[in-house]
């Protein structure tokens, strides 16, 4: 469906941000953080009950049985929070990684000092439950899983709730880092089981950077106290202390809360997860139709494409470079994202934020000028790309 009204540009005139966030937010959240708010005061602990009672609600909660417990930082505080306080000290995890957030998981687990096992599937294969099951089987010292959700370095869409099957079919527990997915694609803890999920104030719902926050069902964070490595990424004791106190335990980020609240606001009136993935998957048909006009190839089929962001490979004319593409895009309005691919060049196309198809068609319209003024001929990829993508699992 063709959206007829476009959203607002930019008041402050930045240029649109194609990541996988910091993304482009509205000027009423920039708004939010003009005014000074006490941490300890009364209107700030409802702001942040505010904050955790609506997040609750988005995962589809009605039963009381899960908890929200915001955690200062970036998202990968939160993810390291998340495994330290879940996974107790005689735990071992099972990593399922297909790009650089999973190996982040894995190499988080070693500087925490317990147990795990790997499957790497590489820059793009997607793991799959019937694998998983196996992998469970033949070690059952694991006592978790942990999957990413959407992982930003292809933008692929891994099938979380086939895993989640597998995983809990063994009589394990699932942990998902949903970073760049929550609040635009479906997560509802009544259709997909988990044990706690992760994710950011910056990415989906459209806030600014300055917090993360863990979904947990209450029963397993109860039973977590004492298993952190770390004072202040303790999830269990920020959860206690704001439930006692109504108080984050350290100095939280009061303007970012209040932005986020803004942003929550936003996305109920856009229709919640339903309206919000809807306008984001839009996105993504429109710019991704627009750059394979211009000869671009996608990494992936359109099976796994996200809608949250795109891998195209580089162009194989000689003519085309990447920090000159990307100057020129900016140029013209958009910072896009260089890619995490390792074995062929690449870049990547960000389809959240506060743009639209409108939007997008803008940004085809750029990359096309950027191209003629670069004089390549043509974008469509090296032969090595597309044989490295045709081994990607049907």
């Amino acid at each position: 469906m063709t959206q007829t009204t476009p959203l607002p540009t930019p008041k402050l005139g930045e240029p649109y941000l194609l990541t996988p966030g910091p993304l482009t937010t509205a000027f009423s959240t920039k708004e939010a953080m003009l005014k000074d708010w006490g941490s300890w005061d009364a209107d700030f602990r409802a702001m942040t009950k505010s904050l955790c009672n609506q997040l609750v609600t988005l995962a589809g909660d009605t039963k009381g049985e899960f908890v929200c417990v915001p955690m200062q930082g970036s998202g990968s505080f939160s993810v390291e929070a998340m495994l330290g306080t879940f996974i107790p000290w005689d735990g071992k995890v099972l990593v399922l990684a297909n790009g650089a957030y999973g190996l982040r998981a894995a190499e988080t687990m070693k500087y925490l000092g317990r147990g795990y096992t790997l499957i790497d599937k590489g820059d793009y294969m997607p793991p799959r439950g019937d694998e998983v099951a196996a992998a469970l089987d033949a070690d059952p010292d694991i006592t978790h899983v942990i999957v990413i959700h959407c992982e930003t370095s292809s933008g692929i869409l891994n099938p979380v709730a086939e895993i989640s099957e597998s995983v809990y079919a063994k009589g394990r527990k699932l942990l998902i880092d949903s970073m760049s997915a929550f609040g635009a694609l479906p997560l509802d803890v009544n259709e997909i089981r988990y044990e706690a999920m992760v994710s950011s104030a910056n990415k989906c719902i459209e806030g600014v950077p300055g917090f993360g926050f863990v979904i947990a069902r209450r029963s397993e964070l109860e039973a977590c106290k004492g298993n952190s490595h770390s004072l202040a990424l303790d999830i269990h004791a920020q959860w206690a202390y704001l439930e006692k106190t109504g108080q984050w335990r350290y100095t939280p980020p009061t303007h970012v809360v209040a932005a986020f609240l803004e942003a929550l606001r936003i996305h109920a009136e856009e229709g919640g997860v339903a309206g919000r993935g809807a306008r984001y998957t839009r996105n993504r048909d429109v710019m991704v139709e627009g750059m394979r006009e211009l000869g671009f190839e996608t990494l992936l089929k359109d099976r796994w494409l996200s809608p949250i962001i795109v891998t195209f490979f580089c162009p194989a004319d000689p003519s085309f470079v990447f920090n000159d593409f990307y100057e020129k895009m900016k140029q013209k309005g958009f910072i896009i994202y260089p890619g995490k691919l390792t074995v062929v060049d690449s870049f990547r196309v960000g389809c959240i934020g506060r743009m639209d198809e409108h939007v997008m068609r803008r940004v085809v319209q750029a990359a096309k000028e950027a191209l003629a003024e670069m004089g390549v001929a043509s974008a469509a990829p090296p032969e090595a790309a597309i044989a490295e993508r045709a081994k990607l699992a049907a």
